[in-house]
């Protein structure tokens, strides 16, 4: 029985020594979450389909221009509701088009990608094509 003590006692001290051998942590940590863009996918989609990523496109027949192929009637139609004053030359600013993007996307709201593309691409069958094309790249 005094060997069995004895075991349980050195197990006991070595423990502790080990315990207090071990590296303290001093430092902290912080890691920063990645936002939350609901969106990302389906801007990726319809600025491949739109212009291939190009944020300097500009398509003369329908004067649309930039990575998600604005148009002035949109632009001037954004302007009057939000107040803001681009002209079509800041539709070749990625972020002032992403801008616009999101304000008409959000009015639909981020779980219904297809009615947005389809109201990004204008009304009748041709977005039925136009949806087809933005999917497949979701």
């Amino acid at each position: 029985m005094k060997i069995v003590k004895r075991i349980i006692l050195l197990k006991v001290l070595l423990s502790f020594s080990l315990v207090a051998l071990a590296p303290s942590r001093t430092t902290l940590t912080i890691s920063v979450p990645q936002p939350v863009e609901p969106y990302r996918k389906l801007i990726n989609a319809i600025g491949n389909v739109e212009t291939k990523f190009d944020t300097l496109a500009f398509n003369p027949d329908e004067m649309a221009v930039g990575f998600f192929q604005i148009r002035p009637i949109r632009l001037n139609d954004y302007n009057k509701r939000t107040g803001n004053n681009y002209t079509i030359k800041d539709l070749y600013n990625y972020r002032v088009s992403e801008e616009i993007f999101l304000f008409y996307a959000d009015e639909i709201g981020p779980y219904n990608f297809e009615k947005i593309a389809k109201n990004w691409n204008g009304s009748g069958p041709k977005t039925l094509y136009y949806w087809e094309k933005v999917k497949k790249l979701i």
